[in-house]
């Protein structure tokens, strides 16, 4: 009695039902601007070791972009960035113990960068959904600013003035939704990321110091949310 060999199963062809349209088209320009200011005003404040603050500040920040799709869903294009900071501190006592303290006055500082960027995004769809996507963004970002810092007052004032620049490698996930057609709304989140800085200072026009440092961000950063209008054209 012969034996035969075991018959081999059909091989089933497996999917997992992850549907993806086409999210934007190519031939597409995108552009938009995303425009932040935040302002803080402190008086006679107390927090942990630091008593009677008094002082203001503010950031403003606004920052163009213009980008166009070379193929659907892939787009590359460039940002340009320019941010303002004003820091006013008229009194604060730092106490350290009761017999460990020591106070600063008069401190004024206000500083302004401009950056350009190259950015390449991708785009992925939410299912067969137009409406609601994500994307990835991959950013080459290289700057530049100068600040003015001032302490004292009198025969005592001393100020610093500094000029630095800066270049930074990015990844920055987000996620657009479209208002209609042509307009949409974005939020990006920074998540690894180098960058290198390297400052120069002078203090009373005397005195000049050199500064380099370099960070690595392979971390979800809370602090670098960004929400932008953009305009797809």
């Amino acid at each position: 009695m012969a034996i035969g060999m075991p018959r081999a199963s059909a091989q089933v062809e497996f999917k997992r039902g992850l549907e993806q349209v086409k999210f934007i088209p190519k031939g597409q320009w995108i552009t938009g601007v995303s425009v932040s200011f935040s302002q803080s005003d402190q008086k006679d404040y107390q927090f942990l070791i630091v008593e009677n603050l008094s002082g203001d500040t503010y950031t403003f920040k606004v920052s163009p972009m213009l980008m166009y799709a070379f193929k659907n869903d892939m787009a590359i294009g460039g940002k340009f960035a320019y941010t303002r900071t004003r820091t006013r501190l008229d009194n604060a006592d730092v106490k350290m113990s009761s017999d460990d303290s020591y106070s600063i006055d008069n401190l004024y500082a206000i500083s302004q960068n401009y950056s350009a960027m190259a950015a390449y995004r991708n785009y992925f769809s939410l299912g067969n959904n137009r409406r609601f996507g994500f994307f990835n963004e991959m950013q080459l970002q290289v700057g530049g600013g100068e600040s003015k810092i001032c302490n004292g007052s009198g025969d005592d004032l001393t100020g610093t003035f500094e000029r630095s620049w800066n270049i930074n490698v990015g990844l920055a996930p987000g996620m657009i939704m479209f208002l209609n057609n042509y307009s949409a709304i974005e939020v990006n989140v920074g998540v690894l990321g180098f960058n290198y800085t390297s400052t120069k200072a002078t203090t009373d026009r005397v005195y000049v110091a050199h500064r380099d440092g370099k960070s690595a961000n392979f971390r979800i950063n809370l602090f670098s949310i960004t929400f932008g209008v953009a305009f797809y054209l």
